[in-house]
């Protein structure tokens, strides 16, 4: 992977919180106040993946355990920093180890009883998951309604449409 290919999306995601803050007072202190986990964070966990693939040409799958899991965080960090959502996506911090142990596992001999704390903190974390999705969405407000509301409206609405088959032309 290449420095611009690294450097270009984050110059870019930098322009454009920039451009949009401008007239709020946006200072270097708001941006790493948002942008910490992208500047710290991921960037050490691109650095295990770098060490894995290029400096040990692969005979170290132990390197992607710290990465994946350092880069799960960094993901679930800054998605809570930009909206908000810390109650809803905390249990990303219990599926971070299995990112980085699934990646162990499919690189480093595909040891089978790995796919055990795997499946158990997947599972772990999709369930918190829901269960804090469907709080938030009948507590958070649009318009004086839960979000739970316009959710069901749009499901309904989708139900309704009706999607086009083929049919056989009888003769």
């Amino acid at each position: 992977m290449s420095k611009k290919a690294i450097l270009g999306p984050l110059l870019i995601l930098l322009g454009a919180f920039l451009l949009l803050g401008q007239g709020t007072g946006m200072s270097s202190g708001t941006i790493f106040a948002y942008f910490w986990a992208t500047l710290f964070i991921l960037p050490l966990g691109l650095f295990f993946h770098w060490m894995y693939f290029s400096m040990t040409r692969g005979r170290a799958p132990g390197l992607l355990i710290p990465g994946g899991v350092l880069i799960a965080v960094a993901i679930v960090c800054q998605i809570s920093m930009l909206f908000d959502v810390w109650d809803i996506m905390w249990p990303g911090f219990i599926l971070a180890p299995a990112v980085g142990l699934f990646e162990f596992y499919c690189f480093g001999g595909r040891n089978r009883w790995l796919l055990i704390p795997i499946s158990i903190l997947t599972v772990l974390s999709l369930l918190f998951f829901a269960v804090f999705s469907i709080e938030a969405l009948t507590t958070r407000t649009f318009m004086d309604q839960p979000l739970l509301v316009f959710l069901l409206i749009g499901l309904g609405a989708l139900l309704l449409v009706p999607f086009s088959r083929k049919r056989k032309v009888e003769i």
